[in-house]
């Protein structure tokens, strides 16, 4: 067993996975507080919807690698144990992310 992934819900992480994330987040952190500077400096609205349209962007990256590592690990590592719950929750985050 992989011990990636636990029942406790909790994931220890590869530093290299760790960093990345991070390092998206921290880059998503900034452009929020981009767009809020240009909020308080009375930006023209378009300017605005086109940083925001980017910080999405950059969100959904964001999952599509955090979904990638936990099919890659917790996924695979719980079915190879025989825990094929995985496969329903799975489903229902995939739900929860396509709205």
């Amino acid at each position: 067993m992989n011990n990636q992934c636990n029942s406790h819900k909790t994931k220890i992480r590869e530093e290299k996975e760790y960093k990345e994330l991070i390092h998206r987040l921290n880059r998503i952190e900034g452009q929020v507080r981009g767009v809020k500077r240009m909020i308080e400096e009375d930006a023209y609205c378009p300017d605005i919807l086109v940083q925001v349209s980017a910080i999405n962007s950059a969100l959904n990256s964001f999952n599509k690698i955090l979904l990638e590592n936990h099919i890659n690990t917790c996924v695979i590592d719980k079915i190879q144990n025989g825990n094929l719950e995985v496969v329903e929750e799975l489903t229902n985050t995939l739900k929860k992310l396509m709205k």
